[in-house]
């Protein structure tokens, strides 16, 4: 080897007076190899400032040692914007890669658009970690597709025998529940929601049936006309909001889908002339960092991020090495701030 040469696995081979696959082995943590040949290889190694191709290895084991990160929306024209609790998300998931040894690709989809075919045709990633609010039952053909196709993927969403592919979520249903009882104990029994809690917005579905269980338990009951539907956006939030007071319906509290939705309504209620928390008591559910900064502070319920990057990484790598893996529904918790 001359003074300017790169070293290879078969130089640190014939000072260590093995094969070159020994080598190979041997710095990849391969158990075959006995304990003292390992630790002569990686001696050598370090002596020689000898490092892993990690290209020709993951060739070799046909993995690219990459995931991809798909976010999705459903978007008005003209916008681009990803929701804020994602974004919180993505630091934990890029940390944790490092940690795995994995790099990691991101891209922002379309909901409607045909985002999976690209990976499921290609060898860009081993696995996908998919997260994003959007039409559930749009979002369902995507993922029938990617588990017919065999293709390694994770999602954030809501946990439940009918969804499909690999999930991990908050237990939605356990922090609708969380914030009744909450709003109940501040003397709240007109509690309004605000969120499509339909089948096609499953966790917005979850966290109302968390409310009303609470409602129910109380001796409240559920009226109809205090649920609005609303998307995860602050405009949404806003008009969700003028629209329940445009119904003319006595309301003591609202929760809140989303902490984008709680800070549209708080818009549109003091545009009402109605003080939170004074007149009307309100809660969100995520936690973004936006949530610490409105006037006053929205108490809300947060989904742990950091957890949530570090779990979905793991399941998704799990996986990948044929490691087996199940669903996980993450805690939530009150973070009670000055609106409620």
């Amino acid at each position: 080897m001359g003074t300017n040469d790169k070293p290879t696995s078969f130089d640190i081979a014939t000072l260590a007076g093995v094969s070159q696959p020994t080598v190979s082995r041997a710095l990849r943590g391969d158990k075959t190899v006995r304990e003292g040949t390992r630790k002569r290889i990686e001696m050598i190694a370090r002596q020689l400032n000898y490092a892993v191709d990690k290209n020709a290895s993951s060739l070799r084991r046909g993995k690219s040692n990459t995931l991809a990160l798909l976010f999705f929306e459903d978007l008005l024209p003209g916008e681009s914007w990803i929701n804020p609790f994602f974004l919180s998300m993505l630091g934990p998931i890029l940390h944790t890669c490092a940690k795995r040894g994995y790099d990691l690709l991101t891209s922002f989809q379309q909901l409607s658009t045909d985002w999976h075919v690209d990976y499921e045709d290609s060898r860009k990633a081993d696995g996908i970690i998919l997260l994003g609010y959007g039409d559930y039952e749009i979002y369902r053909t995507r993922l029938e597709q990617l588990v017919a196709q065999g293709t390694h993927f994770v999602r954030w969403g809501s946990v439940d025998q009918r969804a499909l592919g690999m999930t991990i979520g908050c237990d939605n249903r356990r922090g609708g529940r969380d914030a009744g009882e909450h709003l109940i104990a501040r003397g709240c029994s007109r509690i309004a929601f605000l969120g499509d809690a339909s089948s096609h917005y499953p966790e917005f579905r979850d966290r109302y049936a968390g409310l009303s269980e609470v409602l129910r338990e109380a001796g409240h009951g559920v009226d109809p006309g205090l649920h609005v539907d609303a998307l995860s956006t602050e405009q949404s939030g806003y008009e969700a909001a003028s629209r329940l007071i445009a119904r003319d319906v006595t309301f003591d509290a609202i929760f809140a889908g989303s902490d984008l939705i709680a800070i549209g309504a708080m818009r549109a209620l003091d545009e009402h002339g109605l003080s939170v928390p004074g007149d009307v008591a309100l809660i969100g559910f995520d936690d973004i960092p936006a949530a610490g900064l409105t006037r006053p502070p929205l108490t809300t319920i947060a989904q742990d991020y950091l957890r949530a990057g570090e779990v979905l990484v793991d399941a998704l790598i799990g996986q990948i090495d044929r490691t087996p893996v199940m669903p996980t529904l993450l805690a939530p918790r009150l973070v009670t701030r000055m609106t409620a």
